[in-house]
């Protein structure tokens, strides 16, 4: 099976498969050319690799998690998003496809160490090149994307949420002519950390006024940037996220369908398989049928 294999994913913690037989050494012995990929949340190595932990841990010792909430507010992040998919997932794809690609060419397989910590702290390389220029300083609540009244969600009448984050200054013009604030002096000057607080406390007191599909119409076809926050059941019905098929029913579960697309597809790709749909034949391929 390694002999025929490009690449093997394990999430076991380390030295697990160094027990069972199965480490990069050996399986490399068969295959020269096979990309071993190892996820796992601390690393390889380092004081906490044979740690415990999950994907809210990985993120809060990295410093990815920091600028996730309010000021005042205990730090939260979308669950498995941020460090389970973006910070582990995701860079271990990216490492195994390098690997495939300098297989291919040399010969030489590779092993990739796909640590969440690793991930979700490179994530933060583009906040961090912005310290540089007071753009993000390291109080919660002060800095460009945590702080302004034009970059956080707001509730609604009816308990729903909106989300507003005009960050360009055409962009901030726009929403601020919608809500009728164009003339506002305080709102006019969109940059200045002291009126940030007053400016967001008078947009909540206006957008708690209207339920969110009112403002969801409001601001319809808008540069503005202003969008309602979703729950995925009411997502898989929105005009936008059902012309592209972004959700789908299988088994009569609501589920994402396959991303990214290739070649100018509009539509997404065909049915996700279904849960052991090819486990016969994949046992067979690997002469265990």
């Amino acid at each position: 099976m390694f002999a025929r294999a490009d690449g093997l994913i394990e999430g076991m913690r380390p030295g697990v498969m160094e027990r069972l037989g199965l480490g990069p050494d050996e399986c490399r012995a068969l295959n020269p050319k096979l990309v071993y990929g190892r996820m796992t949340g601390w690393g390889q190595s380092g004081p906490r690799a044979l740690q415990a932990g999950h994907d809210l841990n990985y993120v809060a010792l990295s410093g990815a998690l920091w600028y996730a909430s309010p000021p005042g507010q205990p730090p939260f992040s979308p669950p498995t998003m941020l460090g389970d998919i973006g910070g582990g997932a995701l860079y271990l794809v990216a490492g195994l496809l390098a690997g495939l690609l300098r297989a291919g060419r040399t010969g030489q397989g590779a092993v990739v160490d796909a640590a969440i910590t690793d991930g979700s702290a490179h994530m933060m390389a583009l906040i961090m090149s912005m310290v540089p220029a007071g753009l993000f300083v390291e109080p919660r609540g002060q800095s460009m994307l945590d702080g302004p009244h034009w970059s956080r969600c707001y509730v609604c009448a009816d308990g729903g949420y909106v989300s507003v984050q005009c960050l360009e200054a055409k962009f901030y013009a726009e929403f601020l002519a919608l809500m009728g604030l164009e003339d506002d002096p305080d709102f006019a000057r969109q940059h200045d950390p002291k009126l940030w607080q007053g400016c967001a406390e008078r947009l909540a007191a206006l957008f708690v006024g209207k339920p969110r599909e009112h403002w969801a119409a409001h601001f319809a076809g808008s540069d503005a940037c202003v969008a309602p926050v979703l729950s995925p059941f009411e997502a898989a019905r929105d005009a936008h996220m059902a012309a592209r098929g972004v959700w789908v029913t299988e088994q009569d579960v609501l589920q994402p369908a396959p991303a990214p697309r290739f070649d100018g597809a509009t539509a997404a790709p065909g049915a996700i398989p279904l849960r052991n749909e090819h486990r016969a034949e994949i046992l067979a391929e690997l002469g265990r049928g």
